[in-house]
């Protein structure tokens, strides 16, 4: 790819397929490089072993993380029955081995389907979660375990598969800020055999799946013009919210920070909903948020993308 500058400034989401090994800020810094722009973010870090979707936020894009709606993940993930790691995945040390004779097929998908629906988690050691400014993993690492509080999370689906005597794949379909490696070790712990995760791939998360991702190798051999292709639109971040389209009058009235009255539009949108505003033509501008007023409820723009 040329090293001259961009045709214009590069902005949307980059659904990118991660490989085994970097880190996903090692991601964000090779598509800084690629796409000439230090405004790069990303949602939902991926652990270095771990391969599959990474969403990459470019340009003004990279403003609607703190703004994305909880969304639903699905994995691949490779449970190993017969050992414990202190991480929780084969990364770590083994802490403890079966001894005995493994449980059956039967049994490995029963208790797998019995983690099915809400419940609460408790976030490993070794995780990006922060405790008084400092992340689990970076006290792990030092040999540090402190007290963590546990998390509710929802499992919608677990399809399990053998794979041989000690490995079974596991389809997982769950809610945001779920731990597949904790989740094996729970499964094996509920088989009391032990367990811990030898693979995990992220095949969707926000919607996007692994179908439409692109990997960095790929991104390396593509022009200029084939870059900005690959870049999808921001308001693929919010297309489950409502939309707002508004008049021209409205819409410079929004984009001055005025609130505007549902009275006003013609919708009924309730309370406290996050929104889509459009303008007249149907083209999204700005993330919005419909709030109680002393005229009633108004929808207010929160982040405004494009200007």
């Amino acid at each position: 790819m040329s090293a001259q500058t961009p045709l214009f400034e590069p902005d949307g989401v980059l659904v990118v397929n991660k490989h085994e090994g970097p880190t996903s800020h090692d991601i964000v810094n090779m598509v800084r490089k690629l796409y000439h722009t230090k405004k790069v973010g990303h949602t939902g870090t991926l652990d270095p072993m771990a391969t599959g979707v990474l969403v990459v936020l470019i340009g003004r894009a990279a403003k609607a993380a703190e703004y994305l709606v909880s969304d639903e993940k699905k994995y691949r993930a490779t449970l190993r029955l017969g050992i414990v790691t202190d991480t929780q995945d084969i990364t770590g040390k083994v802490i403890s081995e079966h001894a005995g004779a493994l449980p059956s097929q039967i049994e490995v998908i029963e208790a797998c389907k019995s983690f099915v629906g809400k419940s609460e988690q408790l976030p490993p050691m070794y995780s990006a979660i922060k405790v008084g400014g400092r992340k689990l993993v970076d006290l792990a690492r030092k040999g540090a375990e402190i007290e963590r509080e546990m998390r509710p999370i929802e499992i919608f689906s677990v399809e399990c598969s053998k794979v041989n005597e000690t490995d079974y794949a596991l389809d997982v379909h769950c809610s945001s800020g779920t731990y597949i490696r904790t989740l094996c070790q729970d499964i094996g712990e509920k088989l009391g055999c032990g367990g811990t995760m030898a693979t995990l791939c992220r095949t969707e998360t926000g919607g996007f799946p692994i179908s439409e991702s692109v990997t960095v190798d790929e991104l390396k051999e593509m022009t200029e013009e084939e870059l900005l292709s690959k870049l999808i639109p921001t308001e693929s971040l919010f297309s489950s919210l409502p939309s707002v389209n508004l008049p021209a009058f409205y819409e410079k009235l929004c984009r001055s920070g005025c609130e505007i009255y549902q009275k006003k539009l013609g919708t009924d949108i309730p309370l406290g909903t996050r929104v889509r505003i459009c303008s007249e033509n149907g083209e999204f501008f700005a993330l919005g948020e419909v709030l109680e007023y002393e005229n009633g409820l108004a929808v207010k723009a929160i982040k405004t993308f494009k200007l």
